[in-house]
């Protein structure tokens, strides 16, 4: 599997594979149209929001985007093609996030995430810190977790859980 920096091209192809994945977790169609404007990466944004791929054989099976300056951003989407769920492709992405996060200087991410991908990140070392409004959907709250990024500018890439709330 490659990971590789997103191309402006291929906006709209992300954008489809973040509403596929998001209706993975069978979330009804009207839900899905209150959240598809959140879904959606432009292609001016691919490259501010270092937009990351993972390409297997030609094909995107997933995508990730890291948010903000140092030392503190955002894990603002990551999203995997359904069919290649549990398949360690969103593991090699959060992964990927965590290391160029570090080379980068940041030292913490936050992530505001689907109930359902919540396991997943906490697996990944993230802790939940609170929660946070759904942008889309009112009166829906969010799990909000945080991962300390240890060595955040040495360039280690080594997550940490950060147990401290905000």
């Amino acid at each position: 599997m490659l990971i590789r920096a997103a191309r402006a091209d291929e906006a709209e192809l992300l954008s489809e594979l973040a509403i596929r994945s998001k209706a993975h977790w069978g979330y009804d169609e009207a839900f899905m149209a209150a959240c598809r404007d959140e879904l959606v990466i432009r292609a001016s944004e691919i490259g501010g929001r270092r937009a990351t791929v993972a390409e297997h054989d030609g094909r995107v099976l997933g995508f990730a985007t890291l948010e903000g300056d140092p030392p503190e951003g955002d894990l603002g989407m990551l999203f995997v093609e359904p069919g290649a769920i549990g398949r360690g492709v969103g593991r090699r992405l959060f992964e990927h996030v965590t290391t160029t996060a570090a080379a980068l200087g940041f030292a913490r991410l936050t992530i505001d995430a689907d109930p359902n991908a919540e396991p997943f990140y906490l697996a990944m070392g993230a802790a939940r810190i609170g929660v946070t409004p759904s942008e889309s959907v009112p009166g829906r709250m969010l799990p909000l977790l945080a991962i300390t990024i240890a060595g955040g500018g040495a360039g280690t890439g080594s997550p940490v859980a950060d147990p401290v709330r905000t």
